[in-house]
């Protein structure tokens, strides 16, 4: 297993990720698949994982790579869920997106390639980053204990 592989801890195996369109269907819920798979975003204030109190993880709703962390979540005022950072490099990839006349950086799963938000320059310290995500991108692991 590569280092990669063993920061990303997916509950998938490698070859049980759905790769096509309906295989994803049959995997997603409908609102799911509009954002993890055709890049679709939550109305702000909408999301479940918006208020988390407890602490634990937050892995990707396609394919379980834990992605970020509750020590790293903080309250933005966007109506998304907000991160300072990743848990490891390498579990989120970057892609320059000019939808809709913007120019933004659209963050996907580096395991699933599912969309997950964007991330922006504005964010607190100690990154300056805010990685703004869609909770139906998202599930919720709490911790033990």
């Amino acid at each position: 297993m590569t280092d990669q592989a063993d920061r990303i801890n997916t509950t998938a195996e490698p070859g049980d990720l759905p790769a096509t369109d309906e295989e994803w269907r049959a995997r997603l819920s409908p609102e799911r698949f509009a954002v993890l798979r055709k890049k679709g975003t939550e109305p702000a204030w909408s999301g479940d994982l918006l208020h988390v109190d407890s602490a634990g993880v937050f892995t990707c709703g396609g394919c379980g790579a834990q992605l970020f962390s509750t020590d790293d979540k903080f309250e933005s005022g966007s109506g998304w869920p907000s991160f300072t950072r990743a848990m490891a490099d390498g579990i989120i990839e970057e892609h320059d997106d000019r939808s809709f006349g913007m120019r933004r950086t659209e963050i996907t799963c580096a395991r699933c390639g599912g969309h997950l938000g964007h991330v922006f320059p504005d964010g607190p310290r100690p990154t300056g980053l805010r990685y703004c995500v869609n909770s139906l991108s998202l599930e919720f692991r709490p911790s033990e204990g």
